[in-house]
């Protein structure tokens, strides 16, 4: 296994986007990957993340 992570953007209700580094294997299920980054966004108040995985984009860095 080589080491690397992903990138998870998340769009928000404000316009902008959360883009979060998820440690996870390259084999690691997208579903899985954008549970890990939403989980991370602030559950606060606003902004807040879109929890639409049609929404989010992923992508492996090495």
């Amino acid at each position: 296994m080589r080491s690397g992570y992903w990138l998870v953007a998340l769009p928000a209700v404000d316009g902008r986007q959360y883009v979060y580094r998820v440690y996870a294997p390259e084999d690691a299920l997208p579903a899985d990957l954008f549970w890990a980054a939403w989980h991370c966004h602030d559950e606060a108040a606003l902004p807040r993340a879109w929890d639409v995985f049609d929404a989010a984009a992923i992508r492996r860095r090495d």
